[in-house]
């Protein structure tokens, strides 16, 4: 409102300006000497040229601008806004754009736009092929490319899109190495595996379906991994690797978080007890366990004493899912916790029951995000042992409707020799953060908001990478029974009728 107000007063020096000028003349001519028109036609010169610099000065120092395309394009990204304001220190950025680049002028325009936000943030722009030696100094080779500085440290960011530069931002402000483990050894979606498939309305109904009882089985997902996620990860400026508990029994206190994301096969004893001494050293684990994994009583033992209880239950949402499959579980809304501020839509193919266990004082368990009021659960008879398989799950969803928890976070000391606080989330389904689901929806920044949390950075701007996607339409079975009825029965017959009423009016 204070720009709107200066830029108000611009209006109206320019106002003030057209009248003057138009009345000149005449105000001039009124004089009966010479010299006092003269005096007069240069007062009135210079004191419009006055009028003309301090309204100029008023509307640069107060530059205010409006995006009327419907794509915003020439507005920087709400998240990129959040973090420049939020910023404490000082950094310096510097982007090298190409002139004859739209997507570079683009960019140029927008770290300028966010460089009005906030005064600690400093930004110059150069042209490479103007200043080739700005270029050579600075050590960036190529376009496009962002140079941010802070504290004595530099990283160069090589993109035209905002966000990717106040991950930078994030990135190099950030005072300590965050590294972030996946757990391997037990059929886990491999962080190093990108590849993915685009069927997701393919799951919903018939006999492809992603049902667990009757002639189908959980979601076959042999070729996924969780690749995209770990560019996510990478891209907030995390340190990504895969681990082998099972080689030497001990996760390592440099993994600021670990992840096991749908284990197949049981642990091991040596890799309970190596989760265990992790947490009780102030570890933090993100725990993504589908309906294949079966748990050892140890594992169950070291599960409950953290709060939660993994069930063999299959969770139906017959009112609130994903595309036509009712076990593609749907949340809409979140429990409040930091974890999951902010956060809409996301989906669960094949997702189970957890509950909320006791546990010892100094522990803290809450429920993130349950199924609806309607959904219904029901015991797995035959669990998959490994994911290649095609045997279905024999069960039936007969149990009272009624929410069912689908993902809990404990935090605090184990015992009261812990080193730290812990902090564990356990989600009942790793499918919605693999490759194949973890772009659509809010499952993305579902999955980044549960590991800034545990990386204790839930604090920060939410700020993801955009992640590409195949454009497609994606239709259920009834938009896909509709499209066949009026493409392939109704067109036709509509056209025939129609020649059959011309035939009879010429007739």
């Amino acid at each position: 409102m204070h720009d709107l107000f200066w830029f108000g007063g611009w209006l109206i020096a320019v106002g003030i300006l057209f009248i003057a000028a138009l009345g000149l003349p005449s105000f001039c001519l009124r004089r009966r000497s010479i010299i006092a028109r003269n005096i007069a036609a240069i007062c009135s010169v210079i004191v419009m040229i006055v009028i003309t610099v301090l309204a100029n000065v008023a509307l640069t120092r107060h530059d205010r601008y409006f995006d009327f395309t419907l794509e915003k394009i020439f507005t920087p990204d709400s998240s990129a806004l959040d973090v420049v304001k939020k910023l404490a220190r000082p950094i310096q950025l510097t982007y090298f754009y190409r002139a004859d680049d739209p997507d570079g002028v683009r960019a140029r325009h927008m770290v300028e736009l966010l460089a009005k936000e906030n005064a600690l943030l400093r930004v110059e722009t150069v042209d490479p092929d103007r200043h080739p030696s700005l270029a050579q100094t600075a050590g960036v080779k190529f376009y496009n490319a962002a140079l941010l500085e802070a504290e004595g440290r530099q990283i160069v960011v090589r993109s035209t899109d905002e966000k990717e530069i106040a991950l930078g931002i994030q990135k190099i402000l950030r005072e300590h190495v965050v590294t972030i483990c996946f757990i391997q050894g037990h059929g886990e979606y491999a962080s190093t595996n990108y590849e993915f498939h685009t069927h997701i309305e393919q799951l919903g109904g018939g006999d492809a379906g992603h049902s667990h009882g009757g002639d189908s089985s959980v979601v076959e997902t042999t070729a996924h991994g969780m690749g995209r996620l770990r560019t996510s990860l990478e891209a907030l400026g995390y340190d990504v690797r895969e681990i082998l508990p099972a080689t030497n029994g001990v996760i390592e206190a440099s993994c600021s978080v670990v992840i096991d994301g749908g284990p197949r096969t049981p642990y091991s004893e040596i890799e309970t007890k190596a989760l265990e001494l992790y947490l009780i050293a102030g570890g933090a684990a993100l725990l993504l366990y589908d309906l294949e994994f079966r748990r050892t009583a140890s594992l169950e033992d070291l599960l409950k004493r953290i709060g939660v209880h993994v069930t063999n239950k299959v969770v139906a949402d017959p009112n609130q899912h994903y595309a036509a499959d009712p076990e593609m579980v749907a949340v809409t809304s979140y429990e409040p916790h930091p974890a999951t501020n902010g956060l809409s839509f996301a989906f669960f193919p094949g997702a189970r029951a957890l509950e909320q266990t006791t546990t010892n004082a100094g522990i803290s368990v809450s429920r993130l995000f349950s199924s609806s009021k309607d959904s219904t659960s029901a015991h797995m008879l035959a669990a998959h042992q490994h994911r290649q398989e095609h045997t279905p799950h024999s069960h039936s969803h007969d149990s009272a409707p009624n929410e069912h928890i689908l993902a809990i976070a404990s935090e605090g000391r184990l015992n009261a020799d812990s080193a730290g606080a812990f902090r564990v989330i356990v989600v009942g389904d790793s499918d919605f953060a693999s490759n194949s689901f973890y772009p659509y929806m809010s499952n993305n920044r579902l999955a980044l908001a549960l590991v800034r949390w545990l990386a204790h950075e839930g604090d920060q701007v939410p700020v993801a990478a955009r992640i590409p996607i195949r454009r497609t339409v994606e239709l259920n079975k009834d938009q896909q029974q509709i499209i066949y009825f009026l493409l392939v029965i109704a067109l036709p017959l509509l056209v025939a009728l129609l020649g059959l009423f011309v035939w009879w009016r010429r007739r």
